[in-house]
């Protein structure tokens, strides 16, 4: 990856006792995701009796990079639309992927932070097969916000898988070195109370997006995972 405004002095997370980090890999300096038998979907294709409909909800607080994350990986934010009437704040993107020849196609719901945004978990979370926790890595104030949206989500959907998301990358190394070893830490400790699998990415330079969701196919189709722990800090951080 090249590197995003001043260098920055690598330092290493002390790995979980429990799960130890592996050894090192050509593959982790690797910004990418070996493919995993998904490939996108010809436009010519518009028969939907062989189509799988699965359902991905993200939530965070505003502002915190929810919808560029999901127009990087839609790639089209024209998709964008409302999820009906009755569920205002509600916006959902698809995708559509093929996976080992069978067509995917990821509905994926943006909750909009506001006053009525516990009004709208239920529908936003019910069904789910994943649930995407996000906040802004410059902002510790979002970090804290997670574990009242992980709470609200879990009251309605206990089988999703959980990913905590941090956003904007690109912004966190331009932090001091110590914070930014500060905000890793607590975000790890968030993700392993919540069992979920954190990334740190960013839309701007599209780090870790397309890696994520790639992540969810394999888990959702048992397809192999190759992508090792990133535990250092001023790198796109990856820890599960």
């Amino acid at each position: 990856m090249c590197s995003i405004g001043k260098p920055v002095q690598y330092r290493m997370l002390p790995p979980s006792p429990t799960n130890p980090s592996p050894s090192p890999s050509p593959v982790e300096t690797e910004i990418g995701v070996p493919p995993v038998s998904v490939a996108p979907l010809s436009d010519n294709v518009d028969n939907d009796s062989d189509l799988v409909s699965l359902k991905i909800t993200l939530l965070g607080d505003t502002q915190i990079g929810k919808t560029s994350f999901l127009e990087k990986y839609v790639g089209d934010s024209k998709q964008q639309k409302p999820v009906g009437s009755e569920t205002k704040g509600l916006t959902s993107m698809d995708k559509t992927l093929f996976v080992k020849g069978v067509r995917i196609s990821y509905s994926i719901w943006e909750v909009e932070d506001d006053s009525r945004s516990v009004e709208r978990m239920p529908i936003a979370c019910q069904d789910s097969v994943a649930i995407l926790f996000m906040f802004d890595l410059s902002s510790r104030r979002t970090l804290n916000s997670v574990i009242t949206w992980y709470q609200k989500a879990r009251k309605w959907n206990q089988r999703a898988i959980p990913i905590l998301i941090g956003t904007k990358f690109d912004e966190f190394i331009q932090l001091p070195i110590d914070l930014q070893w500060t905000i890793a830490s607590q975000a790890r400790a968030y993700a392993k109370g919540m069992n979920a699998t954190l990334f740190f990415s960013s839309a701007t330079y599209n780090i870790n997006v397309n890696k994520i969701f790639k992540f969810i196919t394999a888990k959702l189709f048992d397809l192999p995972w190759t992508v090792e722990r990133n535990l250092t800090i001023g790198e796109p951080i990856i820890d599960f």
